[in-house]
Order: structure tokens, then sequence, then C-alpha cells
């Protein structure tokens, strides 16, 4: 073989980086702020402000120093507490007052996430980005605008935090402290997940293996926090609460977090410089020559793409309710004599029992969490759409509406898989720690059981969005923000009345302890029957895509 012959086999390599490289970033962060301009106020307006509506509340509820100080030992002595939110450092008001908003730190990771590979991964996967870059862009433009965007809306989340925090007569040195580890969260997990942008052909598996890392990342902060401690130096979320605000801050932690945000970052270029267009790390597999017989019908297919989310979910979840059943028998110590606290737990939980009132204000959070799990599985409508594989599959004897009652179907029933098998964790292990698991265990998994119809009211939500409006179906993530600001901050910040009323999850009953309501329920049941129905009925009149 001659030398020219064997030239043609070796690898290209890419062209030495310029700043043509770079063209039309600003232009793509204009298109990515338009696209965003509901969302991303709205989580960085949550994510700034509420620690600051947290230490209002504690300054309320908690008058002395000695009231604070017996909240951080009882803190301190639980340690299924300590693995949820992180240690308490002190019992100054600061430390004592940002101690729950340490999730946060997970949150903002979760919301990067979201929003990189949305701008990334999930424009190529549906052609949109080839289309862009045939033009004059540079081709880091792109990836380089959609880090601008998560990063810099993490870095004015941290400093808005900082400010409302001082704004609380709270210490400088503390206040900065934990806007900067917030924001140092953001910038992590916004590497993170352009790294994942470039390892996978899709979407779904970049969302994947992010996630992923934040969920190990999570798990090694939360069992480190519980034990010596020694774990939650390998987790980028344990850096963040190693801080330290309002308790001696350890500003040099700050750079583990930022270096690791450059090396991601540099190693997210690295890789969109050595791959094609749609092209990735991980290759898809071939599948097999023939289809099986469970994928001769729509359920069949619907189960294929949904049962790996919802396996995850019901993990993640079930874990979660391991956490609150071991942590509800030690709830009541935090309160000491404080019968302020007190009632507000009872008004808040709806029992007289503090423990019961903490699983049922528990599982509502665990609600909103599975309420993002039915938004994305009935995004599975928008998605197939968009990918122009409706198509095909409804060019035969498979109706419309038969195809989208697939997926549905999973929205509704996947939800409910992962709400029960968190109930069933949680009051196994409350049941234990109390010495009546028997009674214990019903009333837990009716406490996860009512909250599914406000879980599914927000697939009702995607699913009209879909049928009426299919281009602004992604709102839906818009809207369930909305219902979570109002929820954590609206009583704290004396919202109107009316507007509490429209977020679905407190209109949940009070259990476990309290009187159950139908009608609520009922209410709630009849809105998703209505929002679906509509939804279904508009996709079956409308032209695809």
């Amino acid at each position: 073989m001659s030398t020219a012959t064997v030239s043609r086999y070796r690898p290209v390599e890419p062209a030495p980086v310029s700043s043509s490289d770079f063209k039309g970033t600003l232009h793509f962060l204009r298109l990515f702020l338009r696209r965003d301009r509901i969302a991303l106020p709205l989580w960085i307006l949550i994510f700034a402000f509420a620690p600051a509506l947290y230490v209002a509340s504690i300054a309320d509820i908690y008058t002395s120093d000695a009231q604070l100080a017996e909240f951080a030992a009882t803190t301190a002595a639980s340690p299924a507490q300590i693995a949820m939110y992180g240690p308490i450092f002190n019992s100054s008001l600061g430390s004592v007052g940002v101690w729950k908003a340490g999730i946060y730190y997970t949150l903002i990771g979760l919301v990067v996430i979201l929003t990189v590979i949305r701008h990334t991964r999930a424009e190529e996967e549906t052609g949109r980005a080839e289309l862009l870059d045939s033009t004059s862009v540079g081709r880091y433009s792109g990836l380089t605008a959609a880090l601008l965007l998560a990063g810099g809306a993490s870095v004015v989340t941290g400093i808005l935090c900082a400010a409302a925090l001082l704004a609380r007569d709270l210490p400088v040195g503390g206040s900065v402290a934990f806007g900067t580890s917030l924001a140092c969260s953001g910038l992590v997990f916004t590497a993170v997940a352009a790294v994942a942008a470039q390892v996978s052909t899709g979407a779904r598996v970049a969302r994947g293996v992010a996630l992923t890392v934040l969920g190990v990342a999570f798990a090694l902060r939360a069992v480190g926090d519980a034990g010596s401690g020694t774990l939650s130096w390998f987790s980028p979320l344990g850096w963040d609460l190693q801080i330290r605000p309002y308790a001696d801050e350890r500003w040099w932690v700050v750079v583990p977090s930022l270096v690791t945000a450059v090396v991601l970052t540099w190693a997210a270029y690295a890789l969109l410089r050595r791959r094609d267009v749609g092209a990735g790390l991980i290759a898809e597999r071939p599948g097999p020559t023939d289809a099986s017989p469970a994928l001769a019908g729509t359920l069949g297919l619907a189960w294929r793409m949904h049962r790996g989310t919802l396996a995850a979910w019901t993990a993640g979840l079930g874990l979660y309710g391991l956490l609150i059943g071991s942590a509800a028998k030690g709830i009541g110590g935090q309160v000491g004599d404080s019968q302020t606290i007190r009632d507000i737990i009872t008004r808040m939980g709806g029992s007289q029992s503090l423990e019961e009132s903490f699983i049922g204000y528990a599982f509502t959070m665990l609600a909103i969490a599975a309420a993002a799990y039915a938004i994305s599985a009935s995004l599975r409508l928008y998605s197939e759409e968009n990918a122009q594989r409706l198509e095909p599959v409804t060019a035969g004897s498979v109706g419309r509406v038969r195809w989208a009652s697939s997926h549905i179907l999973f929205a509704l029933f996947g939800p409910a898989v992962a709400m029960i098998g968190a109930g069933v964790a949680a009051g196994l292990t409350y049941g234990a720690s109390i010495g009546d698991v028997g009674g214990a265990l019903p009333d837990v998994i009716g406490t996860a059981l009512v909250q599914l119809p406000a879980i599914w009211m927000l697939a009702g939500v995607t699913v009209l969005l879909f049928g009426v409006v299919p281009r602004f179906t992604p709102v839906a993530w818009g809207v369930l923000v909305a219902f979570l600001l109002i929820f954590m901050v609206g009583s704290i910040a004396q919202f109107p009345q009316t507007v509490l009323n429209l977020e679905p999850f407190s209109h949940a009953p009070k259990l476990p302890g309290g009187q159950f309501e139908a009608t609520p329920i009922v209410w709630l049941l009849l809105i998703t029957v209505v929002l679906i129905v509509v939804g279904v009925a508009a996709f079956r009149r409308r032209d695809l895509r």
C-alpha cells in the first residue's frame, strides 16, 4: 500500500481554535434568553430570595439564643435530617436560618442541567442546531451561549441571594459566602451538563448522565454528612456546605468548585471539537433485527420508552421516603417549647402531631418532585412529534388518540408507582421507629396517595399545551416553577389568598392525622380530566408540526 493511500486513513487533526469559532455567540444568547424568558427569571427569583425568607421565619419563631441552640443541638443528633439537608455548624441565626436552604445547591444543579442540555444536545437531536450551524456562526457559539446563560444565571442568583440575606441584617461574610456557594453549585453542574451533552447522541441520555452525576453527588454528601464527613469531600454539593456560611467561613473551599467547573468546561469544548454534529461518545446500540411481541402495540412501545425513567424515579423517591421516615421520629425535639412553631406546623401540616405534620409536609414536597416526573413523561408526546417519529407511527392503523393515550397512561401511572414506593419506604421506617408498623404504614401510604390528583393536574396542563399550543408545551415547566414559588414562599411573603389557592399541592387532605376530605380531590381530578380531554381533542384535530 502506498504512502498516499495510507495517509487517507489517518485521523484528521481538528483545526486550531480561532475567534471565528465563537462567531454568533451573542445572537445565540439572545435566542436562548427569549426562549427562557419565563422560566429563567422565575427560578432565579426563587433561589435568590427563598433563603432570606427562611431566615425571616426562623427569626420570628425562635426569638432567643437558647431556642436556636436547642434547635441546632437536636438537629445535630438526627443523622437522617443531616443527610437530607446537611449539618448545622453553629446556633447563630444565619447558620440555622439557611440550614434547609442547603437543598437549593441541589435544585440549582437540576435547573442548570435541564437548561444547558435543552439548548445544546436537544437542539442537535431535533436538527435545528445543524440548520443554524450551516449559517455564518462558529462551531462553539451554541455551547458558549448555553454556558453563558446557565452560568450567568447562577452568578446573578448568588449575587441577589447575598443581597437579600444582607437585607436581613445578617453578617456580610456569611451572606456573601452563601451566595457564592450557591453560584458555585450552579457553575459546576452547568459544566457537568456541558460534558454530558457531548457524550450521547440523544438529549434523554444526556439528561440521564448529568442527573446521575447530580444524584451521586447528593448521595455522597448525604452519606458523608450523616457519618464521619469524609465522603462529603468527594462531592461538589459537600464543598458548597463546607464553605460554612455564618460559621467561620472557609473561603478556600471555593477553589475546588471553580477548578472543577473550569476543567469540565474545557473538557466539553475538547469533546465538541473532536466530534461530528449529532454524534456522541456513547454510540446508540443497534436494536434486534425483529421486534419482540411486546412492541406490537402502542402500549408496548410506550413501556419500552418509559420503563427506565420509571425505575429511576421510583428508586429515587423511595430513597427519599426512607429519609423522611427516619427523620420524622425526632422532629419534635427541634421545636422545644416554642408554641409559635407548633401552631405554624399544625397549620401547614393540618394535624396536632408534629411528626405527622412533618410527614405530610415532606410528602407534599415529594409530590412536587413527582409532578416534574409527570411533566417529563407527558413531554414524550412533544418530543416524539418534534423528532418526526409520530407521523410514521400514525400513518398506518394507529390513531392519534390511541398513541397519545399510551404515553398519558405512563404520565399518570408512573408518578403513582413512585409515590406509593416512597409511601411504603417512609411508612416502614417511621413505623419501625415508633414500634407500630401496622398502624403507621397505611397512614403514610394514604398520605402519598392523596397527593396524586395534584401531580396528575400538571400532566393535564402539559397535555393541554401539547394539544392546543404545541409550540409552547415546555412552558409546563414554568407552570410547575410558579406553583413551587407560591407553595414555598407564598405564606411567608403573605401572598393574597387568591394567589395561594392557585397551586394544587396545598389542597390535598392533611394526612396523616388530619381529617380526610374528598371534595378537593374530586375537584382536582375533574380539572385534570378536563385538561386531558381538551388537550387530546385539540391534538386529534390539528395538523402535525
